[in-house]
């Protein structure tokens, strides 16, 4: 661990996305992953007594980026994504290569290109403090449509993740939890980790709790999409010599049409 420990504030944005903070006390960089909702941050900041530094966009939908040109034109930080959405990210200053480290104060960010949900997908892993922003690659017990990849890389940027400790706390972008359980308890009802969950998920949101962020471990228990091995989802989808994609693949076609 670091001498001076990253700060973490996360905070609602729009109907269901969150939007996040990192300061580094050290230096006093500020950081938002993504910009859903520039007046929300904004008001975050202020909240914190934070000035922002850097904008880390995961990728080009509106609901990530659409406030990345009014934010930088009120403090001059500088916006980073990746490269290969060098085009399709406002007002980005600082291109990203895959597995690319950036120092950020006294910090090292590594970044992975993890396409599938979109070609350009980037996701933020701080690998010191075992946290990472992952956008929509990775959601608690989901993970984000395929929209301009195929399900063969959605499913090797799943695999990067899951290379990460167990450890690994995940800040996901969205609050879908309560709605993908419903879809992982239809395909694995067995799963005992995905029952306990169910049920604490469901209370969660009964009182208005925040079901994010999520840790790697109990992924791997109870995240369908991370689980193309389980013998019971594959037994439920008939599919018990289909490879990892393949059934992934039809995990990722059921959850489209639930």
């Amino acid at each position: 661990m670091t001498e001076h420990p990253i700060e973490i504030h996360m905070f609602p944005c729009l109907s269901d996305n969150y939007g996040f903070l990192v300061h580094d006390p050290q230096s006093q960089q500020t950081a938002t992953f993504d910009t859903p909702e520039s007046t929300t941050i904004e008001e975050a900041l202020t909240t914190k007594g934070w000035e922002l530094t850097h904008i880390f966009n995961t990728h080009h939908h509106y609901d990530h980026a659409g406030g990345n040109l009014e934010l930088k034109e009120k403090t001059n930080c500088l916006i980073l994504g990746s490269s290969l959405d060098q085009k399709r990210i406002p007002g980005i200053d600082v291109t990203l290569e895959d597995q690319q480290i950036f120092h950020f104060g006294s910090h090292k960010i590594h970044c992975h290109h993890t396409p599938g949900h979109t070609t350009g997908h980037m996701v933020y892993h701080f690998a010191e403090q075992s946290l990472a922003f992952v956008g929509d690659t990775l959601f608690a017990m989901g993970c984000g449509r395929v929209f301009e990849g195929t399900p063969e890389q959605m499913w090797s940027s799943l695999e990067t993740l899951m290379a990460w400790p167990d450890e690994t706390v995940l800040y996901c972008a969205h609050e879908y939890t309560q709605s993908n359980a419903q879809f992982a308890i239809s395909i694995e009802p067995d799963n005992p980790a995905l029952q306990e969950r169910k049920y604490q998920v469901d209370a969660m949101r009964a009182n208005n709790e925040n079901t994010v962020p999520t840790n790697l471990g109990l992924e791997k228990l109870t995240n369908p999409f991370l689980r193309p091995d389980s013998e019971e989802i594959r037994t439920n989808l008939d599919m018990a010599n289909a490879s990892m994609v393949e059934v992934f693949t039809e995990i990722r076609k059921r959850k489209d049409n639930f």
